[in-house]
């Protein structure tokens, strides 16, 4: 009941059905209920609410709930911004095959948040969550080809990822798509886009 009153934009039911299962530690519920708090949805936005309700779920190691709490540190929302502990949640949901984790340690390794920065792991963690489809580490993938970071130089792979991230709904893929076409033969572009047509998504390890 929770869930359909969320699906119809009545929070404040969806609220009330979530939180008798949330606090006799249903995980979805406390999940939700950190949702509702985070966006302001029918109550007031808080974030420190939001923390509260998203750990409890990340302590039982539901991924998506860990990845919202490292959300939380790595911005700073309820908490003190902490890049250390941000990683720590991050790395828990990735290790369990989580994209959108994957995907945010390797923007952690390439920016040096957290961690020492390395570009060969960001890569590492970039190609993780794009081979399951993460349009955001396709696109980061991507630029680590076309610049020559943490991988040799490959605009035919640049030009891959950045279109397969162009499909993903990620606008800067098209962008970056044409970019790196413009330094590139007909026959480099034909080939990359075999490739993008071939490409299967892989599930999370």
């Amino acid at each position: 009941m929770g869930r359909q009153a969320s699906k119809n934009g009545d929070y404040a039911t969806a609220r009330k059905e979530f939180l008798p299962p949330a606090n006799q530690g249903d995980a979805p519920a406390q999940l939700y209920l950190g949702a509702i708090y985070d966006g302001g949805l029918g109550v007031p936005q808080d974030y420190k609410e939001a923390v509260r309700w998203y750990r409890l779920p990340a302590e039982q190691g539901q991924t998506a709930a860990q990845v919202l709490l490292g959300d939380m540190y790595d911005h700073g929302h309820g908490v003190s911004r902490d890049y250390k502990e941000a990683f720590r949640w991050y790395r828990l949901a990735a290790d369990r095959g989580n994209a959108s984790a994957q995907s945010n340690l390797g923007f952690a390794y390439e920016k040096g948040q957290g961690v020492p920065r390395d570009f060969e792991e960001a890569v590492r963690w970039y190609r993780s969550a794009a081979e399951q489809g993460d349009a955001a580490a396709q696109f980061n993938l991507g630029v680590a080809y076309h610049e020559g970071r943490g991988v040799p130089q490959d605009y035919i792979q640049a030009h891959m990822w950045f279109n397969l991230a162009g499909a993903g709904g990620d606008a800067d893929g098209i962008k970056g798509r044409d970019l790196v076409a413009a330094e590139m033969t007909p026959d480099q572009i034909a080939e990359a886009q075999r490739r993008a047509r071939e490409w299967k998504p892989k599930t999370g390890r």
